[in-house]
């Protein structure tokens, strides 16, 4: 064997040395870390042999942290998502599960006053209608994401969270699981969510987002009503401008929140030129891709939305879902 190669093959072990040395060093960090959450949830309230019984299946999930740490950069226009987010096929999908439970949506839309279009379109962008839930371990995905510290102190919430959730018997351990950020279930709350929108719907003592569809259309309505959903009202619209609008008006900060007679004054149109509508409704403009893109007004059910999801192109895609099945294509 050449001198050369001695020295590849040496290099190679060095370096698998070093990085099984630096896995089982965050190993050890992370144990020791678990160790203080597990105390501090005692000091919550929780049960010691409760605690020590969950964590001993909570263990450090390195895809989880690399997964919060490379979030896509890449810039997408709104078109592109609304091509991946709202395809033809879930359109279809949509339709057909709105027609297969009409009888139990229509029910909770009338107590919640949510229009039963918005809880399918919500359900289907969460989730794919259930299809799509995640399978990290939530408690493992929470503590590991606690742990790595970027945002230790909003994890570590959720992640007590999640453990009144086990201990209220609302799922088994065994089949807690979720996205790599700890989000649950067919309505992909996240646990604080749940603790606050949840809701046991068919009265079985549970209040099961993940597999029971009365529950799942129940927690996404009582979220929206909690959060100010207007039932007589719809989403926005797609608008045009005349060329004097004056662009610092946009934004959905409450002072930018003006009737549509003030958006009229200032040049906003129909999408196809024609005037706004004539009556007392307060609209945001926004234009999520900048002047160049698409324009929209967007009203109270919107901001609602926002609630759900910060992301103006979640609210879209979410609103746009929405109109296709009213449109039924």
């Amino acid at each position: 064997m050449n001198k050369i190669k001695q020295f590849g093959i040496v290099c190679c072990a060095m370096l698998v040395s070093a990085i099984s040395y630096a896995a089982d060093s965050k190993e050890a960090e992370f144990e020791t870390y678990k160790a203080a959450l597990k105390q501090e949830a005692v000091a919550q309230g929780f049960g010691k042999q409760f605690i020590d019984n969950v964590f001993a299946t909570v263990f450090y999930r390195p895809t989880v942290v690399k997964a919060d740490n490379n979030q896509p950069e890449k810039k997408i226009t709104l078109d592109t998502y609304l091509t991946t987010r709202v395809p033809d096929w879930k359109v279809k999908q949509a339709i057909d599960l709105m027609k297969t439970h009409q009888p139990l949506l229509t029910e909770i839309g009338q107590r919640y006053g949510v229009q039963p279009r918005f809880i399918v379109a919500l359900w289907g962008n969460e989730s794919n209608f259930g299809k799509i839930q995640g399978k990290h371990p939530v408690l493992s995905a929470l503590a590991s994401l606690a742990f790595e510290g970027r945002r230790e102190a909003l994890f570590k919430k959720q992640l007590l969270a999640a453990l009144t959730i086990l201990q209220e018997g609302h799922i088994s351990l065994k089949d807690f699981n979720g996205s790599w950020a700890g989000a649950m279930g067919q309505s992909q709350f996240m646990p604080t969510s749940f603790l606050n929108y949840a809701v046991d719907y068919d009265g079985d003592g549970k209040k099961d987002i993940w597999g029971t569809p009365a529950d799942v259309f129940a927690s996404i309505a009582n979220f929206l009503a909690s959060e100010g959903w207007v039932n007589d009202g719809t989403w926005g619209r797609q608008v045009s401008v005349t060329d004097d609008f004056d662009y610092s008006l946009v934004g959905l900060d409450k002072a930018k929140f003006k009737p549509l007679s003030f958006w009229q004054a200032q040049g906003v149109r129909r999408y196809d030129g024609r005037d706004l509508p004539d009556v007392a409704i307060n609209a945001s403009f926004i234009m999520p891709d900048g002047e160049k893109g698409r324009l929209y007004l967007v009203y109270q059910n919107f901001h609602t939305l926002m609630k759900w999801n910060r992301s103006s192109y979640f609210g879209v895609s979410v609103s746009y879902l929405s109109e296709r099945i009213k449109r039924g294509h």
